[in-house]
């Protein structure tokens, strides 16, 4: 299980990342469309990650909501 974050882009769509995975990011038209975007690019950030030998970060992310 990994955590992401999603906001809205500047175009409109929603921008998902995943923070535990540096540069694991997408976009969808619609919420539904950003996260399974996103799930497709973690399954292939840690299948590539695998593949080169590089080591697969656990999932150590939480969030706080500050408001200004």
């Amino acid at each position: 299980m990994r955590a992401v974050v999603l906001h809205r882009g500047e175009d409109g769509y929603w921008v998902v990342e995943c923070p535990s995975l540096p540069g694991c990011i997408s976009q969808g038209q619609t919420k539904a469309d950003a996260i399974a975007n996103i799930k497709e690019a973690i399954e292939g950030w840690i299948e590539t990650a695998k593949a080169h030998g590089q080591p697969v970060a656990d999932d150590d992310f939480e969030t706080q909501v500050v408001c200004v």
